[in-house]
């Protein structure tokens, strides 16, 4: 049976393209019959996020953000990562088979070094944390320790896969065969337009909020750039960002509608209305839930406790066995 396992970094509030881009795919693909993995990566969150009452929060909204959009805990083991104490103790263990010059080829390192290189600071590493530099090392334990098969990532991940695999291929060779050397799953992951046009992100400061009430929803679609077209004269949807932000979440029937609407010369702010009353009627049900779940924050501990109990009943042996390859066993 495929052991499907998915990490989320806690390190920005949820917003539209999280949920078309990552969520919604990720819940489709553990609905398969598999054993699936889904973790909070707080201990990775820790690099870009120094504010410990932010990290918590965030590590919170990203949980109900989850359950809200219907994660079902009793089918997916759900857990943060800083619970699983294996993982950590792992990563020690890999990192002393693992070669520098590996994670001297990782994306997020060498552009870190050529930012400083172009910066002409003296230091190429200066200012890079070690937890920056290991991150694919924590990559692959979170996905080693609990021996997952398969791993849903998108292209920008696909490169610390390999290193996991790498990594695995090493100490199954030099200690006997005892990880899987996990698949990726390659997500096509759908690029979702930020009211600016670019790709949505919180650097840009262009999200529609996932979890708003429906004042901040309406809002954030009203600022979606258009041109100066007046009602009446015809629309292309074609590289429109209204449409195509329309698009990520309407049905096939909804998007041929709004094509006529455009055809017919509908004026923005009537597009943006009726862009912002479909969106949400869709997030209305995840809304709702998550409200149920913010007055009820216990509940959210007492899930991401009880998914690291049940994943534990697996590393703690799994790592038992590791230590004891490795030469390191009670007497």
């Amino acid at each position: 049976m495929k052991r499907i396992l998915t990490g989320i970094t806690p390190s920005g509030y949820p917003h539209l393209g999280n949920y078309i881009g990552a969520i919604k795919p990720s819940l489709d693909l553990l609905d398969e019959k598999c054993e699936s993995f889904l973790f909070i990566a707080d201990l990775h969150a820790v690099i870009k996020v120094s504010d410990p009452n932010k990290l918590e929060e965030l590590s919170t909204a990203i949980a109900m953000a989850w359950l809200a959009s219907g994660l079902d805990p009793n089918t997916t083991s759900f857990y943060r990562q800083s619970d699983v104490p294996e993982i950590t103790e792992l990563a020690w263990l890999l990192s002393c088979i693992t070669e520098k010059g590996l994670l001297n080829r990782a994306h997020a390192y060498k552009a870190a070094v050529d930012q400083n290189n172009e910066s002409g600071k003296k230091e190429m590493d200066e200012g890079i944390s070690l937890g920056l530099f290991s991150y694919p090392l924590l990559m692959a334990s979170d996905i080693l320790t609990p021996n997952a098969t398969h791993v849903p990532v998108g292209k920008d991940q696909q490169q610390h896969l390999e290193i996991t695999r790498d990594i695995a291929e090493k100490f199954n060779s030099r200690y006997g065969k005892f990880f899987n050397v996990p698949e990726a799953v390659i997500q096509n992951e759908k690029t979702v337009l930020g009211t600016d046009g670019r790709k949505m992100s919180k650097s840009y400061n262009n999200i529609i909020p996932l979890l708003s009430n429906e004042k901040e929803l309406r809002k954030s679609v009203m600022k979606i750039v258009t041109n100066s077209q007046e009602p009446g004269e015809k629309k292309e949807w074609k590289d429109n960002t209204l449409f195509a932000i329309y698009s990520s979440f309407a049905s096939v029937e909804k998007q041929e509608n709004m094509k006529n609407l455009f055809e017919d010369g509908i004026g923005w702010g009537d597009a943006k209305q009726k862009v912002f009353e479909d969106l949400n009627q869709m997030l209305l049900p995840i809304r709702e839930k998550f409200m149920e779940l913010s007055n009820n924050k216990k509940f959210i501990e007492e899930i991401l406790k009880s998914g690291a109990e049940k994943v534990r009943l697996q590393t703690v042996p799994a790592l038992k066995e590791v230590k004891k390859l490795v030469g390191i066993s009670r007497l």
